[in-house]
């Protein structure tokens, strides 16, 4: 089994709503939700654009999905995140946009955001405790060649190359695609997501995501909201 802590928007807002119906799932219940037919693009292309997307659920990574220490209950870890939220206040990242990353398309800060940039960091180290070491088998999925040299100690000290200064934020909406794809997936993917994206988007939770099994699919095991008030600020 497997755990990973999230950015995911509340069930019931728009973002929510339209991220579900964009991949094809509501991580909340774990159904199937149907696909809308855009105008650039059919909804059996945007299911096979989606499939990778579909098994995570709708969501932003903070802390990627690992496994517990020897010793460490799931007790430990919903305690853990209590008492973190509890700690830190919640804010806004103030706009997201639509774009390319590496050949895929995702939700990016249309701007910088250094308090949700912190704020991810301090996700990775307060959760360290209670990771399990990466296997072989682990590390080896990661394609460690092909990272740079700051890439691979993140990977070996953190459990994820994409940490503290090589993080960036973003909520993955499809595979890698080629031109003219991308084109179409990116014309329909702002046209969809428009009413969630005008102004900025809410953290106000931690969003504790599980796998039960290899390859299954990620679902929400609980979500934890962020204290409102002036607390020790991480962010």
């Amino acid at each position: 089994m497997r755990y990973a802590l999230y950015f995911s928007p509340s069930p019931g807002e728009d973002l929510a709503e339209l991220g579900a119906s964009w991949i094809g799932r509501d991580a909340e219940s774990g159904r199937p939700v149907a696909h809308p037919d855009l105008d650039s693009l059919g909804a059996s292309e945007l299911a096979a654009m989606t499939g990778q997307a579909r098994r995570y659920g709708f969501h932003a990574t903070l802390k990627a999905p690992f496994r517990l220490a020897h010793g460490v209950t799931e007790a430990d870890l919903v305690a853990g995140l209590e008492d973190f939220a509890s700690q830190n206040s919640g804010f806004e990242i103030p706009s997201l946009v639509v774009g390319r990353l590496q050949g895929f398309l995702a939700l990016v800060p249309g701007e910088a955001a250094p308090q949700l940039d912190a704020f991810a960091s301090s996700v990775v180290e307060a959760f360290e405790p209670l990771r399990a070491e990466l296997s072989e088998r682990d590390i080896e999925r990661r394609n460690p060649e092909s990272l740079s040299s700051t890439q691979r100690k993140h990977l070996m000290r953190w459990g994820y190359p994409y940490v503290f200064d090589q993080f960036r934020f973003h909520m993955t909406l499809t595979t890698r695609l080629s031109e003219p794809d991308i084109g179409r997936a990116e014309k329909a993917a702002r046209i969809h997501f428009a009413p969630a994206l005008a102004g900025p988007v809410a953290v106000r939770a931690l969003s504790l995501f599980v796998e039960p099994e290899p390859g299954a699919p990620f679902a929400v095991h609980s979500r934890v909201p962020l204290a409102l008030g002036q607390h020790r600020k991480t962010a």
